[in-house]
This record gives structure tokens, C-alpha cells and sequence, in this order.
């Protein structure tokens, strides 16, 4: 029987070597060791938490975070007993690029947005970076097996709140977008088309009084639309980064909100143009 770690699984006499247990690298730092492993899952696209504990004589905790902060930057895909490289993780790196920008506010909008949920409501939950730390920072009262109802086309949502106890959970189905981690398309609209939400939050790409929410993609757009049609109370939340900026194509106008959410470092000019047009705005 050949050692774990000798050649690639499945792999013939051609295969690349993967990465010996036996090689001893207990000088590494911890950013040094990060950087290896990154460098051994770009050559050999899968290393293993077993082989590399053996590699750099370290424990199975301090792997699982080395690849838990190489995920969150996008250099790799954590899979069971592992990680891989590849596709995976240049679209995960996309998305991971995203939720790095303006982070520190994302936190606060997304505590402050968190805070307007009740128990009881049905949220709709956008696709995007800041909808995302909306999920993140879901107070505990609102966890508990069935305070409220989620519905989302957004996977990283998908992943966050089906680790709750007991979670009601809708997972929309459609058309994948690796960048964006999202479903959209007919599938996804219809879907929604058949559900109604005391509110929904979304995310954008550029916000102003003139053109309302925009986003790059045309799905994507869509998606946003049919939450806001079928929902009681529009929250659109957005750093301060994009407010004023016009993207693609529209998803709905600023008509159709009723509350921004955005960051204290907001232009105090685009906030009074928001507020005038009848938005509620909140400053986290």
C-alpha cells in the first residue's frame, strides 16, 4: 500500500509527486507556512490536513486555520480532510476580493441592518459581499429554530445560516455564477415570484438618485428586482464607495426603496440627495 502524500490520488506512474510528510519544516513562521501551503495547492491542485501536519509538524488546529485564511483570500477551496486549487479558487478569490474591500464597514452595516429583522418576518437576503455580513451578524435571538425565514440565491448566505440550529432556510434554485456565488435566471425569479417578504436587503454596485440601485450583471439584476417587487420594505445596503457611482443596468429605481444603510464615511452631499428623494438613511 503506498504512503499518504506519495503520489496523487488515483494518479498513474506519470503522476507528480505530492508533497512528502517526511520533509520537516518546523522553522516555518506561520505566514512562511501559509505561503508554502498556497504554493503546494497552486502546483498540486489538493494537499490534505494529514499530509501537511506531517510536512510542517504542526497540529491539525493550526493547519485548519492556515486553510481557513488562505479560503478567506481566495488561494484555495477547503474541502473534507483538505483543499484544493484550481478554477475553484480563482473564482472563490474573486468573490473573497469583494468581501476584503471595506470589511470594518461591512461589519457595521451589516449589525445595523441585522438589527431591523424581527421575529417572526421573512427576509429576503440578496446576493453580494454586504448582504452577506448581514447573515454574519445575525443576533442569536434571531438563530433559534424558527424566528424567522430565510430566503436567498446567495451560497456563502446558504453556508452561514445552515450552520444554525435548526435553521428555516429557502435555498433558491437557477443558474449558477461562480464569480458572484449566486443563482439567478428564470428558475430563480420564478421562484421567488412565488413568495412574498417583510423585507428585503440588497447589495449593489453603484447607487444615485438618477439611475436608482445598479449592478454589472443583467441576472443578477433581475434576481434583485423580483425581491423588491415581492417584498413589504425595500433596505438597500451599500459602503460608501458606492454611493454616486452608475453601474450596467438598473435594479430598481430609488422609488422603490425605502431605507439605505451605508457607512459613516458616506459624502454628506450623496446622503442628502438620497434623503430628499424619501429614503430612509442609516449611518452605521
Amino acid at each position: 500500500m503506498s504512503q499518504p502524500g506519495s503520489v496523487a490520488p488515483g494518479a498513474g506512474s506519470g503522476a507528480r509527486a505530492q508533497p512528502s510528510v517526511s520533509d520537516g519544516r518546523s522553522a516555518f513562521g506561520a505566514r512562511e507556512r501559509r505561503a508554502e501551503i498556497a504554493r503546494l495547492v497552486a502546483e498540486f491542485e489538493r494537499v490534505s490536513v494529514a499530509d501537511l501536519t506531517g510536512r510542517f509538524l504542526v497540529t491539525d488546529a493550526s493547519i485548519r486555520r492556515d486553510l481557513m485564511i488562505l479560503e478567506d483570500e481566495g488561494r484555495l477551496r477547503r474541502v473534507h480532510g483538505g483543499a484544493v486549487g484550481g478554477a475553484a479558487s480563482r473564482h472563490l478569490g474573486i468573490y473573497a476580493g469583494k468581501a476584503r474591500e471595506h470589511r470594518d464597514e461591512k461589519v457595521r452595516i451589516g449589525a445595523a441592518a441585522a438589527a431591523m429583522i424581527s421575529t417572526g418576518d421573512v427576509v429576503f437576503l440578496d446576493s453580494g459581499t454586504t448582504v452577506a455580513a448581514i447573515a454574519a451578524r445575525m443576533p442569536g435571538s434571531l438563530r433559534r429554530s424558527g424566528a424567522i425565514t430565510v430566503v436567498t440565491p446567495s451560497l456563502p448566505i446558504v453556508e452561514e445560516i445552515g450552520s444554525w440550529e435548526a435553521p428555516h432556510l429557502i435555498c433558491l434554485g437557477g443558474l449558477y455564477l461562480p464569480d458572484y456565488r449566486a443563482v439567478v435566471g428564470p428558475q430563480a425569479v420564478a421562484g421567488i415570484r412565488e413568495l412574498s417578504a417583510d423585507i428585503v436587503f440588497l447589495g449593489c454596485e453603484g447607487l444615485t438618485t438618477e439611475e436608482g440601485l445598479t449592478t454589472p450583471h443583467v441576472l443578477v439584476a433581475e434576481v434583485g428586482a423580483m425581491m423588491a417587487a415581492r417584498a413589504r420594505r425595500v433596505v438597500v445596503v451599500a459602503d460608501a464607495s458606492k454611493l454616486g457611482q452608475s453601474g450596467f443596468t438598473p435594479i430598481i429605481p430609488i422609488a422603490a426603496v425605502n431605507t439605505l444603510v451605508t457607512d459613516r464615511g458616506a459624502d454628506p452631499a450623496h446622503v442628502e440627495r438620497i434623503r430628499a428623494a424619501g429614503v430612509e438613511v442609516i449611518l452605521a
